[in-house]
């Protein structure tokens, strides 16, 4: 047991219990903001389409990614245009609430971010894409991101690799994507602070090409 000898040698104590403890809770903290290929069995419950559903709650969520931009309150009740005029992307808008599992290929299995891009690919486009993230990131076309159409593949560093994470862009600064391990297909706003500096480039698929890949 600790003795103190006076007052202010216990205030000492306090405040730097306070601050270990605040240390800790940043490290925590960190470590659940992964992306893509994270480790299976840690995300949504409720819509969990962060800037798609303002009563996404994520004091009943295991999302840790979720709960980050839920407490953000960015992205608000956006909703997306009730016709989206490219194939890739409504396709993916089909998808929306299916579980994320990692190395997911189909809607049974459940998705990882790869995954849900390749099956939609498959689905909308007739393409075969490369199974993994960064390998779809050298098909296609390089696109500026003031220049981003619908159908574009947007990419980003959530694992501390380039092109760790794939969704794809539907307009108005938003992409669609399976987040992580306990998470569900759903709506992001690329100008969340998250995404936005995690954000490594776009692509635009070019068909021949990517049905080279097959």
């Amino acid at each position: 047991m600790t003795i103190f000898s006076s007052p202010l040698s216990r205030a000492l104590f306090q405040i730097q219990a306070f601050r270990r403890l605040g240390v800790i809770a940043a490290c925590l903290s960190g470590l659940f903001l992964v992306g893509c290929a994270g480790i299976d069995g840690q995300k949504t419950a409720g819509s969990g389409i962060s800037g798609y559903s303002a009563s996404y709650d994520w004091r009943t969520s295991n999302d840790p990614i979720g709960e980050f931009l839920a407490r953000t309150k960015n992205g608000g009740s956006w909703v997306p245009p009730a016709d989206i005029n490219h194939p890739l992307a409504a396709h993916m808008m089909t998808q929306l609430g299916i579980r994320y599992r990692y190395g997911g290929k189909t809607p049974d299995t459940g998705f990882d971010c790869s995954g849900l891009v390749g099956y939609s690919a498959s689905q909308s486009l007739g393409l075969k894409l490369p199974p993994r993230s960064d390998e779809m990131a050298k098909y296609g076309n390089d696109v500026n991101r003031k220049d981003l159409q619908v159908g574009d593949l947007v990419f980003f560093n959530t694992l501390g690799r380039r092109y760790s994470h794939v969704g794809v862009y539907i307009g108005e600064d938003h992409f669609v994507h399976s987040p992580a391990a306990g998470g569900k297909v759903r709506v992001e706003n690329m100008n969340q602070r998250y995404w936005d500096k995690r954000f490594t480039g776009a692509r635009r698929l070019d068909v021949p090409q990517a049905s080279a890949a097959r």
